[in-house]
């Protein structure tokens, strides 16, 4: 989880850290970070804070790590170019446009068809080329229900395409219209759960918890009767309330929520994937990587292991949770490290690559568990290097 914080979280450690009667050191040993790096941070001269940090320091602090971070996080910049995003963004801003030709509903199916092909393939230059001109088309539209349900279904292809590429806040902000364009409770809620991810990745922990907690109540639904469409929806939601408070050092409610989701997924029996949105993923697997998600955000990655072993022959289905499990293989690989078995870790890193290339480089936790890994060998193998270049890191 290496999202960042703001710039003046410096200010807030040491003034914490000082009603705690500690010194600079008692905090660095703590939390398991360099005396230099907090001294560093609280002189101000550490800028760009990540929020895995943060939440380090907040457990040693035992302060919720909302008090230590505001506001939105700088984003990092992957190696992907402005071009392959910003006319999505732009298309998403614009008002509804006089066509020459009115598009017609089939025609619109038949390129979302195509625009989930190519998020499936890691094929995000072209994606990105070719959404402007599908958002334009389902704007113009005649308003009914299979139309709302088409403008729903682009922007939720919308909203995975800009989360990949790391636009975080036009992503959240083209959930929320999905959730706006939703035909009933069900769309909007699993809408809501792909808005909480965004924020996520963002760093608004309050307000997902808000969020997430507000519409897990507003659909909850009475367990023994549940159809699998509301098991999955209430259970991912559960799953955000529980990954913003476990950020946010709250392991309480962090557990509470990941027994909420387990009792969803156990009685749903299978992993479920896509959906008619392609947002909605949620299972027994899911569940298990989100808890080994929680054990690596609170250092414990023997835990991360065991978790592992119990999903590791799973695979996803073609175009189907692919990303969650490339994202738990980014935990295996850092308590692979962490248990300083760096070969292992490579080893998981160089699978991830070759399995999805496009998906990798923009990863950042990927470049710092690299970069870990990296700044403990005195010799690099050619395929050290070659992944350091596709991933960014600088060597």
């Amino acid at each position: 989880m290496p999202e960042e914080t703001d710039n003046h979280i410096g200010a807030r450690v040491r003034e914490v850290r000082k009603r705690r009667g500690m010194s600079q050191r008692d905090l660095a040993d703590t939390a398991g970070l360099s005396l230099s790096l907090i001294r560093k941070l609280e002189q101000g001269d550490k800028q760009g804070v990540r929020l895995e940090t943060a939440h380090m320091l907040a457990r040693a602090l035992d302060v919720p790590t909302t008090r230590l971070v505001s506001g939105e996080s700088p984003a990092w910049s992957p190696p992907l170019l402005h071009d392959t995003w910003r006319g999505v963004v732009h298309a998403l801003e614009a008002p509804p446009a006089q066509l020459s030709e009115e598009p017609t509903e089939s025609g619109v199916s038949g390129a979302l068809a195509g625009g989930r092909s190519l998020f499936a393939a890691e094929q995000y230059a072209d994606l990105g080329r070719m959404l402007p001109a599908l958002i334009r088309d389902v704007h113009a539209l005649n308003d009914g229900t299979s139309a709302r349900r088409l403008h729903y279904q682009v922007l939720s292809l919308c909203v995975s395409f800009l989360g990949q590429v790391r636009q975080y806040a036009a992503a959240a902000d083209a959930a929320q219209r999905a959730v706006e364009a939703a035909t009933d409770e069900l769309d909007g809620g699993a809408a809501v759960v792909a808005q909480c991810q965004q924020m996520l990745r963002g760093g608004r922990l309050a307000d997902v918890a808000e969020l997430a907690s507000r519409w897990a109540d507003d659909v909850e639904p009475r367990i023994s009767r549940a159809t699998p469409e509301q098991l999955t929806v209430w259970g991912g939601l559960q799953l955000r309330v529980g990954a913003a408070a476990v950020r946010d050092n709250r392991p309480g409610e962090a557990a509470d929520a990941i027994r909420l989701a387990q009792i969803a997924a156990v009685r749903l029996g299978r992993e479920r994937l896509g959906g008619p949105d392609h947002l909605r993923h949620f299972g027994p697997v899911t569940v298990t990587h989100q808890r080994a998600e929680h054990a690596a955000i609170q250092r414990r990655p023997e835990h991360v292991l065991r978790l592992h072993d119990a999903v590791r022959v799973w695979r996803p289905a073609r175009g189907g949770g692919k990303s969650g499990r490339f994202r738990h293989l980014l935990d295996v690989a850092d308590a692979h490290l962490r248990m300083h078995d760096d070969a292992e870790c490579m080893h998981i890193l160089y699978r991830i690559h070759d399995d999805a290339p496009q998906w990798l480089v923009a990863q950042r936790y990927a470049q710092d568990i690299l970069e870990r890994v990296l700044v403990q060998r005195r010799t690099l193998t050619p395929e050290m290097r070659d992944l350091a270049d596709a991933v960014g890191v600088p060597l």
